[in-house]
């Protein structure tokens, strides 16, 4: 009789059950058949993405491989998810933290910190930002930037976050709001800050420079200041000094403390504001350019409209503003005080930005008002008020700071839908939508937003991509994704390569569109269908599925950057 090996025969059932016993998905999700864009502007190809827990997997042709799940793009566009450059959804993300009118333009990280920085906070400055709050009311929670960050992602948020250390908030810390340079031990403490703030995972410092007390601060005192952030390998951003009269002066002051600290720098929202300035956008290009030859990283970012939003307080004198808000107010009640205020705020030959005259009272529309009272006149402008009171706009301007006890929310109508296009075409032009990340509910309803809240992105892609093709659609993503992440220093985000985080965008190129107007802002964007971040669907087929998996996005001086 012939002996059986039982090795043998367990061995082949083995076999059997194996070929039997479908292997594991390779991968958590694939988006198949889409048209996909790296990120890079190279040309797009047809191919798949494959995301395995929080990384992308693999790009391109997977035809054999599987997944849990699959998402079919076909005739879409996957892109990586696009950086808000200027983000103010510092207090928008603590009410929802969802950033619905970003999130549906496909934004995967905010990037906040336009000279005002939710850290590092003193009792000073929690005092006064408890006391400036407006529609959104919340507790104070942090005391460092780096605190804020986590109390953020703590809390749950859909996008992504990142901030640069304000120097406006650095001052106030130090030397408060007086008018004057600060002492040799004041900048040394704020140097301090800044390299804290920089071992948190701030990206560097930016700056505020047409308001008070940030206008006060000289060059001397910059370039202190961000070379502190030099030593972390940090960056500088700054809204300039002046985007008007002074245009030019304002770029070199930038151009110079690039030059003289070796950091990277951008212009925050670059433009030409008032008429009379307008032509002078052409020579900030070729200083640029001419900085960048030189061997400089200057870089810009913008928003899509001719239109800017600040507050009144960008209508009226520096040194009336000197001491804070409080002593802002009290002076304007003072009718001598107040005289000068409105010979100052319509003589063309000040020493300051003066909005009120680049734009004119008829292009003057308020935005937002803490006061139930005055908020039926948010839409109406600044001169039709003045009218309707039978009273001087100058004046009216300040009867609305003083009986709103704040700056007042206003847009500027001062720029040219022309210069628009030609920044959107500049290969070093990224894009931000100074502005919270809203919702069509609830208190954000109570104030209108400048449109950009809701289309900024959007308007990139279909307006001035597919509509005018002032740039093809590989361009405009590169700018929205990989020229900002290398602006800023992120590692591992804004590409669709295998390793990279998967912050991730379906959208159909046709249709992508915005909606929102200056009488209507509160309109979402359409065309974006899905939404990764870090590997969780944030938005399916358009609507928000409830996840928060955002978190800090940290730079060069934390001591993880690294890994």
């Amino acid at each position: 009789m012939k002996r059986i090996n039982t090795c043998s025969v367990i061995a082949a059932i083995a076999c059997v059950i194996a070929a039997c016993t479908p292997a594991p998905p390779a991968y958590d999700l694939i988006i198949r058949g889409g048209t996909v864009y790296d990120g890079l502007g190279g040309e797009p190809f047809v191919g798949d993405v494959a995301i395995s827990g929080d990384r992308i997997a693999a790009v391109g042709d997977l035809a054999g491989a599987t997944a849990a799940d699959e998402i079919d793009a076909s005739g879409k566009a996957v892109s990586p998810g696009f950086i808000n450059m200027l983000s103010w959804a510092t207090a928008s993300l603590i009410e929802d933290g969802r950033g619905m009118s970003d999130l549906k333009q496909g934004v995967t990280l905010e990037v906040m910190g336009e000279g005002w920085s939710m850290g590092p906070w003193n009792e000073r400055l929690k005092a006064d930002a408890l006391a400036r709050q407006g529609d959104i009311k919340y507790d104070i929670e942090w005391t460092t930037l780096g605190e804020y960050m986590d109390y953020l992602t703590t809390k749950g948020i859909s996008p992504n976050v990142a901030s640069y250390v304000g120097a406006t908030t650095l001052r106030i810390h130090e030397v408060g709001y007086d008018n004057r340079k600060a002492t040799a031990e004041e900048l040394s403490r704020m140097q301090d800050l800044v390299r804290a703030a920089m071992r948190e995972g701030a990206l560097g410092v930016g700056s505020s420079l047409i308001y008070a007390p940030a206008n006060f601060a000289d060059t001397f005192e910059l370039i202190a200041l961000v070379s502190a952030a030099a030593e972390f390998g940090g960056a500088y951003i700054s809204h300039i000094r002046s985007e008007g009269d002074r245009l030019e002066k304002g770029v070199q002051e930038l151009i110079d403390i690039a030059r003289a600290t070796g950091v990277p720098a951008e212009i925050y929202h670059l433009k030409a504001s008032g008429k009379p300035n307008w032509h002078k956008l052409e020579h900030v290009f070729d200083m640029v350019e001419s900085a960048r030859a030189e061997g400089l990283n200057i870089t810009a970012d913008m928003y899509t409209y001719p239109a800017s939003a600040t507050g009144l307080n960008a209508s009226m004198p520096l040194w009336v503003q000197e001491g804070g808000h409080d002593a802002w107010v009290a002076r304007l009640k003072d009718p001598t005080v107040r005289a000068r205020v409105v010979f100052e705020m319509t003589s063309p030959d000040v020493d300051w930005e003066n909005r009120y005259l680049q734009a004119g009272p008829e292009n003057i529309l308020l935005l937002g008002f803490k006061t139930d009272e005055l908020k039926p006149l948010i839409g109406k402008t600044l001169k039709q008020v003045a009218e309707d009171r039978g009273a001087d706009p100058a004046e009216t301007a300040i009867d609305l700071v003083i009986a709103d006890n704040s700056r007042v929310d206003v847009s500027y109508f001062m720029m040219s839908e022309e210069n628009v296009r030609k920044k959107v075409a500049q290969p070093w032009v990224s894009f931000g939508s100074d502005e919270e990340a809203s919702a069509t509910e609830g208190v954000f309803l109570l104030s209108n937003n400048h449109p950009r809240a809701f289309g900024t992105f959007a308007r990139v892609l279909g307006k001035y991509s597919r509509d005018e093709g002032i740039i093809p659609l590989e361009e405009a993503i590169r700018r929205m994704t990989s020229l900002p992440a290398g602006n800023i220093q992120i590692r591992d985000r804004g590409r669709l390569a295998a390793g990279y985080f998967a912050d991730v965008v379906v959208f159909d190129p046709a249709t992508v569109s915005d909606h929102a107007t200056f009488p209507e802002p509160h309109q979402y964007a359409t065309g974006i269908e899905q939404v990764f971040v870090n590997g969780e669907q944030v938005l399916r087929n358009g609507e928000h599925t409830g996840a928060t998996p955002g978190r800090v996005v940290r730079g060069p001086g934390w001591a993880g950057w690294s890994e």
